[in-house]
Order: C-alpha cells, then sequence, then structure tokens
C-alpha cells in the first residue's frame, strides 16, 4: 500500500534545530527509518513542508511513520492512499461495480 505523506513541520521547531546543528542528521534518521520510494522538502507559504511517498503492508504502519515527524518537528501530517498503474488495473472494476450500483 502506497501511501502519499505530507509532513508540515513547524518553522519555529524547525529553525531552532537548525541553529542547534541537529536538522541534518534528525532528517536523516527519519529517513532511514521510512525508506520512501521519494522524499522532497519544500518552501511554501513561509512554511517547511515535506512530500515523500512510502510502501507499507497497511494502514497500522501510518502512526510509525507520522510520529517521528510529530515529536522531531511538530509537524502537522497527513496521508493519503496512492496508487501505481498497475494497482489501478485491480481498482478499476470495484469503481465501476459501485457506479453500476450507487450512481
Amino acid at each position: 500500500m502506497r501511501v502519499l505523506c505530507n509532513a508540515h513541520m513547524d518553522t519555529e521547531v524547525f529553525n531552532a534545530a537548525d541553529k542547534a546543528g541537529t536538522v541534518g542528521a534528525t532528517l536523516q534518521a527519519i529517513l532511514e527509518g521510512l525508506k520512501p520510494e521519494v522524499a522532497y522538502f519544500l518552501a511554501e507559504n513561509g512554511k517547511r513542508p515535506s512530500v515523500f511517498v512510502i510502501d507499507i503492508p497497511d494502514a497500522t504502519h501510518l502512526p510509525r511513520i507520522a510520529e517521528p515527524w510529530f515529536l522531531a518537528f511538530n509537524a502537522e501530517f497527513e496521508s493519503t492512499p496512492a496508487f501505481i498503474p498497475a494497482e489501478m488495473e485491480k481498482i478499476v472494476p470495484t469503481i465501476e461495480a459501485a457506479v453500476k450500483k450507487y450512481a
């Protein structure tokens, strides 16, 4: 199960960690633990969001993904299921069945 994750890090907390010289090591530790397929760090509207994709067996792994961001950077965290084209082949019949039944 792939999940698109957004961790919006608190700017003040991030800046304090940056001044303390701990940001690099903290981010490295989080990413080594999560092993995302891809990760991006952005500057957006004066905030410090990160966007990454992670493959997990099921939703019970979401706390393992979110907690490091909460604890290290007081982040707001969002997750959304994401599908690759090969997975869409399995999903389309389910969508079509729902359309026939409820539309």
